[in-house]
């Protein structure tokens, strides 16, 4: 397979390579390219040294550029996920296998839909991505002028990509209906299958993607223009947005301390008390119960006030999506009617999503399940600075509190673990890069677990990237289940 060059160190303005990165690509001998990015490294928010290893890309991730990346270079994402080889190459083979191999939808149709999923988050670095890739799968450059250009079934998406970027639980059979009915725009079950995974993907992806504090890729535009540029000890990210929660929300903590050393002590002295409970007194299903609903309304309470306005797309976004102002509401508003919670028992990945993924669209279930199971099960049995510690429990509690803000309950978990194990600060990082990525900043991703290592933050951002994917997924697989029957 031909693989594009996009990204060598010729023809970039030497002004955009630090010094760091021209001592790097002068060590590199590989046969991939490395993306130079804008500002100081792949990442805004994480340290340029703990992401490239003195010695270059390692092999194995070279070797998994080369056979799995739809660039053919170390882009940003694929860079900073490196950090977790396990889990790259799960990623990798998904992402190749939804973008590039035999399926319903046709290749430029699924980089348009990438398009289309980003712009809901503002993500101009997986739309500029994506820009490039659809025109070099051939798709009509008048595409790119917007949704007025595109064939009305792909205009048809954007309801459902609308719902399940912001409010998942409101997708119904008859939003599915709407798309698979007779007529010359309808989609098959297939293809409509195909469209909801990459959605549903790339809505996950751009909470990685502002999470992580990606900068642009070197031969990306900056959107509208403007380049970002370090100030002081600010990073791009933060003078990019907007900064509209109080100080005192990030740096508090449920644990009531500002020292970062006696927080990890607690989290740990936390994690083994709740272990030694569990063992001794299991609780009700009515006491579970419970505590789901507290957790449910809790979380409105974090920052919630802060994001009610009404969020105004870029320029380069609002032409790839219709209702720019719609976003994320909670699930359980105040005084509000809300739908049911769902409850996992009744319709499951393992169970129910699963079997039907895998039948319409052939091979994506196995690969989901793969990387679903990868990033909840990864481990190294450390935290911070602590080694032979069991994080079942702490990976656990993320992954539950994003479905939790989706409305999914799980009756075997306590959700009482939640509030005892995720601090004020860590809550806030995380209903951010869930709920309204876009407005991520170096702030918040520095205001949480200040004693640990960059390589565990990204892991949380994987697990938060996972979680959402897999309750969009719920959601969708669910309607479309409903339609069947």
């Amino acid at each position: 397979m031909h693989r594009s060059s996009v990204g060598t160190i010729s023809g970039t303005a030497d002004y955009l390579i630090c010094p760091n990165c021209r001592k790097a690509l002068r060590r590199q001998e590989r046969k991939i390219s490395v993306s130079l990015p804008i500002t100081g490294g792949p990442s805004a928010f994480i340290p340029e040294k703990e992401l490239l290893p003195a010695n270059g890309v390692d092999e194995r991730t070279t070797w998994l550029v080369e056979e799995y990346s739809t660039s053919g270079r170390l882009d940003n994402i694929t860079h900073v996920m490196s950090l977790h080889p396990q889990y790259l190459e799960y990623f990798l083979r998904t992402q190749f296998y939804m973008l590039r191999m035999e399926g319903p939808l046709p290749l430029h149709y699924r980089h348009y839909i990438a398009i289309m999923a980003a712009a809901r988050h503002q993500c101009s670095y997986l739309i500029n991505m994506h820009n490039d890739e659809f025109l070099k799968t051939r798709g009509d450059p008048e595409w790119l002028k917007g949704l007025a250009y595109v064939p009305q079934r792909l205009r048809n998406l954007n309801e459902i990509n609308k719902l399940l970027a912001h409010r998942p639980w409101l997708v119904t059979k008859e939003h599915i209906q709407s798309l698979v009915k007779t007529g010359e725009n309808n989609w098959s079950l297939a293809e409509l299958v195909h469209a909801v995974v990459l959605l549903a993907h790339y809505h996950a992806l751009a909470s990685f993607v502002f999470g992580s504090g990606l900068n642009p890729e070197s031969d990306q535009d900056p959107p509208n223009g403007f380049r970002p540029e370090p100030v002081d000890n600010f990073c791009a990210c933060d003078l990019a947005n907007d900064n509209t929660i109080e100080n005192a929300s990030l740096t508090s903590s449920s644990f009531g301390s500002t020292d970062s050393a006696s927080e990890l002590e607690t989290l740990m002295e936390r994690m083994k008390r709740l272990q030694e409970d569990r063992e001794d007194e299991e609780a009700s299903q009515a006491e579970m119960a419970t505590r789901f609903e507290k957790e449910k309304k809790e979380s409105l309470l974090v920052i919630s006030a802060a994001y009610d306005d009404d969020l105004v797309s870029s320029s380069t976004a609002s032409r790839y999506i219709e209702d720019p102002g719609f976003g994320y509401k909670d699930f359980a508003r105040r005084g509000e009617e809300h739908p049911p919670t769902f409850r996992a028992q009744d319709y499951s990945w393992e169970d129910h999503g699963f079997s039907l993924v895998n039948r319409l669209y052939s091979d994506i279930g196995h690969l989901l399940d793969d990387k679903f199971r990868t990033v909840y099960n990864l481990t190294y049995n450390t935290m911070a600075t602590h080694e032979d510690v069991d994080t079942t429990m702490l990976r656990r509690a993320l992954f539950n509190y994003v479905h939790c803000m989706f409305g999914i309950r799980y009756d075997d978990y306590d959700y009482g673990e939640v509030n005892q194990l995720l601090e004020r600060s860590l809550k806030v990082y995380i209903k951010t890069v869930t709920c309204y990525p876009e407005k991520t900043t170096k702030r918040m991703y520095d205001g949480y677990w200040r004693q640990f290592k960059h390589s565990e933050k990204v892991h949380v951002n994987l697990l938060l990237m996972e979680a959402r994917m897999q309750a969009e997924l719920l959601y969708a697989l669910r309607a479309i289940t409903r339609h069947l029957t």
